[in-house]
């Protein structure tokens, strides 16, 4: 697609043009992803169930072959980010100034780091407390049987979910770089952002108030971090252009 001038206008069949070859090497990406998982759903599937701790049961003749299935699907929408990324910003890149655009491969770099981040974050910190939590209320006559399918729902969900979030200091830092958002907004309203952040961790994780718990820390700290980085785009933007009004960090 040509680069547009600033008056320049995309003719609607054009734009729906672009938007399905964005959607064609997205799908073409995701299924070479799930093609390469697939082959490896034996090791994924280890890989899984490592901080449970303990055997999985499949309680249907079918559930085994589809959590396989799911395994690679997950493995390859994850492989895949960086290319969903890329191309997402591919397609909004046409609307946005010369200066917004040079911030195409930090931000899809970053938005990358970030979602490995989160989602390893997730497998390594999360995933072995909140399992271990909930298998402590085991009993001698309570024993726990986890059947693959549960747990793979339970334990993708937090990952993807954490590889999301994590998201949010990218989120701010492009937001500061286009003068959007400051810290000093962010700061003035941090109330409501503690509750929108309870809100966001109630919806993506499961239906407990531990995963909620454990996913609205991070991003609390997260918030925070962002609040630092807002910081650090508006004190770069004064000195190269020169002196603003100092704001006392809160």
């Amino acid at each position: 697609m040509k680069p547009l001038k600033q008056d320049d206008k995309i003719p609607f069949t054009e734009h729906l043009e672009e938007l399905r070859t964005r959607l064609l090497i997205v799908l073409a990406s995701i299924a070479v992803g799930f093609m390469t998982c697939y082959y490896f759903s034996g090791w994924l599937v280890e890989f899984i169930r490592r901080p449970l701790g303990r055997e999985l049961i499949f309680i249907a003749p079918t559930e085994a072959f589809f959590i396989n299935l799911k395994l690679a699907f997950f493995g390859g929408l994850f492989l895949a980010t960086p290319i969903i990324l890329f191309q997402t910003w591919r397609f909004v890149a046409p609307g946005l100034l010369e200066k917004e655009k040079r911030l195409t491969l930090p931000i899809v770099a970053s938005s990358s780091i970030f979602f490995l981040l989160g989602s390893l974050f997730a497998y390594y910190i999360i995933l072995p407390i909140g399992t271990q939590f909930f298998l402590s209320f085991a009993t001698e006559g309570l024993q726990p049987m986890i059947s693959v399918g549960n747990y793979l729902s339970f334990s993708t969900k937090l990952i993807l979910a954490f590889g999301i979030v994590f998201q949010l200091p990218v989120a701010i830092f492009f937001l500061s770089k286009l003068g959007i958002l400051r810290s000093k907004t962010l700061r003035q309203n941090r109330r409501y952002a503690i509750l929108i952040i309870f809100i966001v961790a109630a919806i993506l994780t499961p239906p407990d108030v531990i995963s909620q718990v454990m996913m609205a820390i991070p991003l609390l700290l997260l918030y925070e971090g962002g609040i630092w980085v807002a910081k650090l785009v508006e004190r770069g933007r004064s000195q190269a252009e020169g002196p603003v009004e100092d704001e006392s960090t809160g």
